[in-house]
């Protein structure tokens, strides 16, 4: 006689679960990429739980809403823009090279996200002040950020000379992102180098009391 196999008696083994802060970043992932194919205003929570592969409601029990979602996402790049910069400018030993890197992480963080910054500039009065207030704590977060690097490096500037040089370099990146986006041949390093030449020239002069 012919053996017969037993298929295994009992239910199948359950598939392993995603951990929660890894399903979390999967959801940020997801909706980034959607918001900014479709834009905010036309992104609906279902969508972005289709292309999850989730259902609705945990969207809901993770974020609570769209706009929670978004603000989720602008936070997670906060902290990813804090840490690129600070591992850029670690072991740098003058002003210039602090600068000339600091410059060149934060070109290449915009240029990977570049898709997600777009929507945030060509939608912010649509996305409601949590969002607009979210976006300048970005801002402010980099302009600490320079503050405390340019008092170490150049120790002949002033508090508010430092602070004050701080805004202006973050305005000045924040523009050349702009440019960036309008010119195809632009690369990170280009942007760098132009703002390298214009920026550094007026903060040379601090480098020593």
């Amino acid at each position: 006689m012919t053996a017969i196999n037993k298929q295994p008696s009992g239910p199948p083994p359950r598939r392993k679960r995603m951990p929660r802060a890894e399903r979390e970043r999967q959801m940020i992932d997801v909706a980034v990429a959607t918001f900014a194919e479709h834009g905010y205003v036309a992104t609906s929570m279902d969508d972005i739980a289709e292309r999850v592969g989730v259902s609705k409601p945990m969207l809901y029990e993770y974020f609570r809403s769209k706009e929670g979602l978004l603000l989720a996402a602008i936070r997670e790049a906060r902290a990813a823009l804090r840490q690129a910069t600070e591992r850029a400018v670690a072991g740098a030993s003058t002003g210039e090279e602090v600068l000339e890197r600091g410059l060149l992480a934060y070109f290449r963080f915009m240029a990977e996200r570049q898709d997600a910054w777009s929507l945030l500039r060509h939608e912010l009065s649509f996305l409601g002040p949590m969002a607009s207030d979210e976006v300048e704590a970005i801002r402010r977060q980099q302009t600490d950020f320079n503050t405390m690097l340019l008092r170490a490096h150049l120790p002949g500037a002033s508090d508010a000379e430092a602070e004050a040089a701080a805004e202006i370099l973050v305005g000045a990146c924040e523009r050349m992102s702009v440019w960036y986006e309008r010119h195809e041949h632009a690369t990170p390093e280009l942007a760098t180098e132009y703002t390298m030449k214009i920026i550094w020239n007026g903060l040379a002069g601090w480098q020593r009391v």
